[in-house]
């Protein structure tokens, strides 16, 4: 059994050692963007096991070692991860748990001391806990090579790909799961190609993305108008469905196509945002020219995704600086505290692309959220009257039922709507030919 290692702050360390014996259990947060990074880890020598438990004991496991003025989200994550550990069938002694770690406000920095202390008080005080980060903490069996961090930005820039046309297949498919599986195949390419080295360079990434769009444009579907709705929100609640209550399948269920914004404009956000503290109240000027090319690196791929996908019948994303100009009128640049003005600038992205009906999922505790998304929403409503925005709570005491009830509710307008606007589009060629006829 490997020896246990302390730094000098007594934080558990995961050795070297460790990645022989450890499996590493990780929450799931995007499905298909999560998948990839599962494997890429497998791939570097990791046991990895992503969680996608959705169970009840999850929130009760939670609420045990979670204090009950915690964000929901953080309540969530800690208790999936002791759930697992208890429940899941793996020798507590073998595993360690992965958590992402940023250095800014929120989950970004919290969760993870969140998670040490929930450990202690369960009695779990030997599992350590791995900082997928930058440098924030250390832990010398676990790190990100200059190669893993490019794989895995190219995961996350395919997986929105992937999810965005996905997306816009399913409610059409002619044969049910022809996207599903379109997806799983094209992740399982993309690893094993990353494995190989290949498809990570601008040319390769601008055919590969041309050659995902034309697999997606050849499943057969049917022609039929469906209401649109656009889902937005506090970064986890809006991606997660252990979140969300499975809020996409819902959203099909009930005969919509589902349109979620994807990662990258977030991790452009986070990088813009480094960016714009150093201009606002100064710092490194070498930090300042690292983050700037960075962002323009995601930004240059994140332009060719978007050109690519506008050639074809897909309706293609919005540039991250087009939706930045969009909210100038509502927010500053200052206010980047969890999803900042981003989120709302994914309401303006949804209401310009012609989707008014959106709902924003709103987790208990998450003030920022809150004030960037529900907020928001009068004057918004105020400057485009036809928007139709449901804020939805999210936390241990609200239940499904009363959740879908307020979207229904949100959804009957949407759909009476589309019949008032099919109608006139009826309409429209007889009264041509009336006035043709004068």
């Amino acid at each position: 059994m490997a020896e246990l290692v302390y730094d000098k702050d007594g934080r558990l360390l995961f050795t070297k050692e460790m990645k022989k014996e450890y499996t590493l259990l990780m929450p799931q947060m995007l499905p298909v963007h999560f998948g990839m990074f599962q494997k890429l880890l497998q791939l570097e020598g990791y046991k990895v096991d992503m969680l996608t438990t959705h169970h009840h004991a999850i929130v009760e496991e939670g609420q045990k070692y979670v204090h009950n003025d915690t964000c929901y989200p953080a309540l969530l994550v800690i208790g999936q991860l002791i759930e697992a550990v208890k429940n899941g069938g793996y020798d507590p002694h073998k595993v360690a748990l992965l958590i992402t770690q940023t250095g800014g406000g929120c989950r970004a920095s919290n969760y993870i001391h969140l998670l040490r202390k929930a450990l202690h008080k369960a009695g779990y005080d030997y599992i350590p806990v791995i900082s997928v980060s930058f440098g924030v903490e250390k832990n010398p069996g676990f790190g990100l090579s200059l190669s893993l961090i490019r794989k895995l930005a190219y995961a996350m820039l395919y997986g929105d790909v992937i999810v965005d046309l996905a997306n816009q297949v399913r409610p059409y498919e002619t044969t049910a799961g022809d996207a599903d599986r379109m997806t799983e195949q094209w992740e399982n390419t993309l690893v094993e190609s990353f494995g190989k080295g290949k498809r990570m360079r601008f040319p390769a990434f601008v055919q590969t993305v041309k050659e995902i769009v034309a697999d997606f444009e050849r499943i057969p579907v049917r022609q039929e108008e469906k209401v649109k709705v656009g889902v937005v929100g506090e970064i986890y609640v809006k991606f997660s469905p252990l979140g969300n209550n499975n809020l996409e399948q819902f959203l099909l269920s009930e005969g919509c196509e589902v349109v979620v914004p994807g990662l990258t404009d977030f991790i452009i956000f986070k990088i813009f945002n480094r960016v714009t503290d150093i201009e606002l109240y100064g710092g490194s000027r070498i930090k300042y020219l690292a983050c700037k090319a960075l962002m323009n690196y995601v930004v240059r791929r994140q332009s060719a995704v978007i050109d690519i996908v506008g050639k074809s019948r897909f309706r293609a994303p919005t540039h991250f600086e087009t939706i930045h100009r969009s909210v100038h009128d509502y927010l500053g640049d200052g206010n980047k505290m969890g999803e900042g003005w981003l989120l709302t600038g994914e309401m303006l992205e949804l209401i310009h692309e012609g989707i008014p009906n959106i709902v924003c999922t709103q987790p208990f505790g998450c003030l920022p959220n809150h004030i960037v998304g529900k907020g928001m929403i009068r004057p918004l409503k105020d400057d485009y009257p036809d928007s139709n925005i449901v804020a939805i709570d999210y936390d241990p005491s609200a239940t499904a039922i009363n959740q879908e009830n307020r979207i229904k509710l949100m959804l009957a307008n949407a759909r009476q709507k589309l019949r008032q606007e099919k109608g006139k589009a009826a309409a429209a060629p007889e009264q041509k030919n009336v006035v043709g006829g004068v």
